[in-house]
């Protein structure tokens, strides 16, 4: 079985399951928002501001942008593998665009807990 060196660690069952499973974080963090939104007659800075200041939203918000991340990360491997075929342009685009993937990552993680 030959290895190619972008894959070596990873196999087609372990993304299949944790891009499933990055879907569902996403869908439930979604469900989460929109009933917020829907039920929240006025929606004013300060009532934002509470919903955030409660840890388990920062949890829940950490990992739904963890989620997306590994999701943006494993999607863009396979579209960009599919689709662009010479290899320089692929890993070149791979790295740019997983790097700002990683960027959104760690602004959402400095806004969340301000560190």
């Amino acid at each position: 079985m030959v290895k190619n060196a972008a894959t070596v660690g990873r196999s087609g069952p372990h993304d299949f399951i944790l891009v499933r499973a990055s879907a569902i974080v996403m869908l439930a963090y979604a469900i989460f928002m929109i009933v917020f939104l829907a039920t929240t007659p006025e929606l004013t800075y300060a009532i934002w501001s509470d919903l955030f200041s409660a840890v388990w939203v920062k949890v829940f918000t950490l990992i739904a942008l963890i989620s997306l991340t590994a999701h943006a990360w494993i999607g863009l491997w396979q579209v960009l593998t599919d689709y662009v075929k010479p290899a320089g342009t692929r890993l070149f685009l791979q790295f740019f665009l997983n790097i700002i993937a990683i960027a959104y990552l760690l602004t959402g993680a400095v806004v969340l807990w301000g560190v």
